[in-house]
């Protein structure tokens, strides 16, 4: 079973979006259409080859369904296995195809990771070091729906006979939380949401702290202060440094949104 951290967090950028979704404390659902790695979301679908045995498997259940037209199942009984597999492949890949293109055009995703003190995260998603990082208590509601990416050298198969017979649509799922190895540093965890560009609405709890870049211009600390001053004066704000000895950025514990600049 998954077991989520106890807490995540999410790196962003200074900007109007993002100290709106402060305010409100909400989350945004980005369209997987924007993302910078070409295959998020997007992965074709790559079928394990059907087995003599699935075979039989499959053309069974689908004589044992009263929806299944008669004429169907005497063609399905009347096809060499050769090309009644080509057939379940063709099928099978057409419809997982059609399925992620409208998971692309309908759903939303937010994106969190395991760590706070990534170079990385803080250069690709913190604004070049600029922005801040939020620090999210898992266990409030929507957090606690969070789904664990997962990284492969090579994109994952789906096994037909476990879609048809056995109803199994997990693994296809999976496909929307999987990524090349390449991205393994992220530690990602995802939020799935059924409409895209829209906003989750978190309890204002959830949010346990905040760390600020390392070249964060002050006045965005005062202005993102500010906000939680109004709203949740207990969340604690961190200040990143960058490190003299080691490549790392450290983090110093500020007042807690009471007045940051006596710090």
């Amino acid at each position: 079973m998954m077991i989520i951290p106890s807490v995540l967090y999410k790196y962003q950028r200074v900007n109007a979006n993002s100290l709106v979704n402060l305010k409100t404390h909400a989350i945004y659902m980005a369209s997987p259409l924007g993302f910078n790695d070409p295959y998020d979301c997007a992965l074709g679908s790559v079928m394990h080859e059907v087995t003599d045995s699935e075979l039989d498997r499959i053309v069974s259940y689908c004589a044992k369904q009263v929806d299944v037209p008669v004429s169907i199942k005497q063609q399905l009984s009347s096809f060499n296995k050769i090309d009644l597999k080509a057939v379940f492949l063709k099928g099978s890949k057409s419809a997982i195809e059609q399925q992620v293109q409208q998971f692309l055009k309908r759903n939303g995703v937010a994106c969190f990771t395991e760590r706070k003190d990534n170079l990385l995260m803080w250069a690709h998603y913190g604004g070049c070091y600029k922005g801040f990082c939020l620090e999210f208590r898992t266990h409030f509601y929507p957090f606690n729906k969070m789904r664990m990416v997962q990284y492969t050298p090579e994109i994952p198969h789906i096994n037909i006979a476990s879609c048809l017979i056995e109803n199994d649509f997990d693994h296809i799922t999976d496909l929307y939380c999987t990524k090349s190895a390449d991205w393994q540093y992220e530690k990602e965890w995802r939020l799935i949401h059924q409409e895209a560009e829209t906003s989750y609405i978190y309890p204002v709890e959830a949010l346990r702290a905040v760390y600020f870049g390392p070249n964060i211009d002050m006045k965005d600390v005062d202005t993102i202060a500010s906000i939680l001053r109004a709203q949740n004066p207990s969340v604690e704000l961190w200040m990143g440094k960058l490190s003299k000895t080691q490549f790392k950025v450290s983090v110093v514990r500020l007042t807690n949104c009471i007045d940051v600049r006596q710090e």
